[in-house]
Order: structure tokens, then sequence, then C-alpha cells
């Protein structure tokens, strides 16, 4: 059994407010019935004790709700405690503002999209070349939609990364990084998330428009209608568990095998 440390990337507040990042983590690895146990740490609220790293065979770096990037001074909690899973050389997942801080942590930089936030679905995902000979992708067929939400992204790679998915919205949807000892797999969307938990982050922020509300709605129903799935732009499998869950499945085996030598 693998041990995943997720590091929960909202500040207290947010995860008062019930939309810990961490819990569709720990949902998904479950439902996937991956032999997986996990603990949180929570950066923002105190810092981290060395000695869960110590316990550690991978490391999720989550998503957050946070109104700054993550190249701002307020994100350096976080921030101190990724630069200290990456020297230790774990294997690492991030997501959305996860991959972002990989991103600049690894010598990219981040930016408000141009194209505006990107909620509900990322839609049209294509595999680069390298992603369809990735392990991180295996098992997806190209043109796939994933639910996400983010204002931010990596607006260039770090040097010797691997571009992995990308889509008319953001050219960086999906990359990997393994170089210096640094193991790291991300993606801007999430494949953790049910749509229904993207409708709850949609209406935390609410601005009580029309259009707003008929995205809750439509995202609230998409998980058990392919109709609405279709509607937000997905295809009627998108949001199917063992579909949009590939890249996590995918990263558990791979954090397991990288584990196993040590076991022999």
């Amino acid at each position: 059994m693998v041990h995943i440390v997720l590091v929960e990337s909202n500040t207290p507040d947010i995860v008062a407010a019930g939309l810990s990042a961490a819990t569709p983590f720990r949902d998904t690895f479950s439902a996937l019935n991956m032999a997986c146990s996990v603990s949180v740490v929570e950066p923002y609220a105190q810092p981290c004790d060395p000695g869960v790293l110590d316990e550690a065979d991978g490391v999720v770096l989550t998503g957050s709700g946070v109104r700054w990037a993550v190249d701002d001074a307020r994100a350096k909690p976080l921030a101190d405690l990724a630069e200290q899973v990456f020297d230790r050389g774990l294997p690492v997942w991030g997501s959305c503002n996860g991959m972002q801080l990989a991103a600049v942590l690894l010598g990219g930089t981040v930016r408000v999209s141009p194209n505006g936030r990107e909620t509900g679905f990322a839609r049209s995902v294509v595999l680069t070349e390298q992603g369809q000979g990735h392990p991180m992708m295996a098992g997806r067929e190209t043109g796939y939609s994933v639910p996400c939400t983010h204002r931010d992204e990596v607006g260039t790679l770090p040097e010797g990364a691997e571009l992995v998915a990308g889509n008319a919205h953001s050219p960086v949807q999906a990359f990997a990084y393994a170089k210096n000892g640094v193991d790291f797999w991300g993606a801007q969307y999430h494949p953790e998330f049910s749509a229904a938990f993207v409708a709850g982050l949609v209406a935390y922020r609410s601005d009580g428009s029309a259009e707003t509300q008929d995205l809750i709605d439509n995202l609230s129903r998409a998980d058990t209608d392919p109709d609405f799935a279709r509607r937000m732009g997905g295809r009627a499998d998108d949001l199917r568990l063992a579909v949009r869950a590939t890249e996590l499945r995918n990263w558990l085996a791979h954090v397991d095998f990288t584990k196993s030598p040590t076991q022999m």
C-alpha cells in the first residue's frame, strides 16, 4: 500500500466553507479502489511536520480557490512546502494551482489566461505527440473533456518539461517533468473533481447572474445525466469515474512502481 500526502492548497476560511481541495482527492482515490492511504497537511494553517513527509510515497499539490497567483508573496507557505517535497525526490501530482506552482518553482511562468476563466469543462483537450506515449495519459483518447475551473495558466514551461496535453483555451493543460531528481506530473484541469463539486465552487464565487445560475444547474446534473454533460461541451463518458480519473489512476500506479524497488 502506498501512502499519499495531500497538500491542501486552500486557506482555512475556504476549507471551513466546505470547499477543501483535498477532499475530492480522498474521495476519488477511495472510489478507484487503489491500495493507498492518505493524510492531509495545510500549509496555510500551520507548518508541515517534516515527519509527515518521511511517511509519504507520493505527494499531491491540490488546486486552490485563493485569489492570488502562485508567484505572489502570499503563496510562500505553499511554495516553501512544495520545494521541500521536490528536494526529497518524491513523485508529485499537481492539479491546477498545483501544476502552476510546480511550473514556477521549476523555472517556468504563470499568467492570467488571456482567454478569461475556463469553468465547467476543459473542452476538447488534445494529446501532444509526447502525451500520446506518456504513462500519465495511458488510456486517454485525445479530444477529451474534464471538469475544471481556473483563472491563471502556465505561460511558459520549465526547461526540460514535457507538454502532454493542451486545448484552445490553455495551451498547457498537462505537463510532466523528470529532471534533477524531480518527478512531477500535473494537469490544469481537475480529474479529481465531479461536475457537482465544480458547481459548488461556482456557487461559492457566484455573482448572482442568471448565466452563472444556469451553469451551476447544468453542472449539478451533469454527473448523472449525459445530456447535461454534452450540454457542457463534454462527451457522454467523460464524467464516468474510470474515464475522468484516468490520470490519477495512472499516477497512483506510477507511485506504486516507484516505491516497489525499495520493497525488494
